[in-house]
């Protein structure tokens, strides 16, 4: 199975990509990690992205689409993958479906998790006091949430017509959102299968 997750910033989306990826043997897929260590290891790639990432900016197609390509391509091959947060705009998703689609790794299945946005403020804020992330500040965090909105939420009705696109109450527990999201997807998946 090939899955996406879309949310905004705070959603749970690595949180539960990493439980979805274990329970259904995937892969899981981060763009914000894969480019997070660019940045620690001080890459090219890193020095170009820093500060568009510092300032809750989004980072370039192209960059974004050279960092995934060979993850995306590699997970593919064993079993499927997670990807957690990319595509964040239709023109990427567009993109990535021609690249994906001649590597044989597009998006089977599309779900997002649904959270409002004064509970994605407080647990970003907690986020960034109990990480130390730099990027969790309350004035990033607004930029963040408007560059979802404006950018990333068009993506629901990309995927809606294209391929299976489920939407999941994020703002509950943990546990819940994963109990929701497993049996939703384990439905999903005889559908695919058969």
């Amino acid at each position: 199975m090939r899955l996406l997750l879309i949310g905004a910033p705070g959603a749970g989306k690595g949180t539960q990509a990493v439980r979805v990826a274990e329970h259904f043997g995937l892969t899981h897929i981060s763009s914000g990690d894969l480019l997070r260590r660019h940045i620690a290891e001080e890459t090219s790639i890193g020095r170009s992205v820093g500060a568009a990432m510092h300032r809750g900016d989004l980072v370039t197609d192209g960059i974004v689409m050279d960092v995934l390509r060979k993850p995306v391509e590699a997970a593919s091959r064993n079993g499927g993958y997670v990807l957690d947060g990319f595509p964040r705009t239709v023109e990427q998703a567009e993109v990535a479906y021609l690249v994906a689609r001649d590597i044989g790794a597009s998006v089977q299945v599309a779900v997002f998790l649904d959270v409002p946005r004064p509970e994605l403020v407080h647990r970003l804020l907690e986020r960034g006091r109990a990480a130390n992330r730099t990027d969790d500040t309350e004035d990033v965090i607004t930029r963040r949430l408007r560059v979802f909105e404006e950018h990333t939420l068009p993506l629901l009705d990309y995927y809606r017509q294209r391929e299976q696109l489920l939407k999941i109450d994020g703002a509950r527990s943990v546990d819940e959102v994963t109990a929701a999201l497993v049996a939703e997807l384990e439905a999903v998946r005889h559908l695919l299968d058969g």
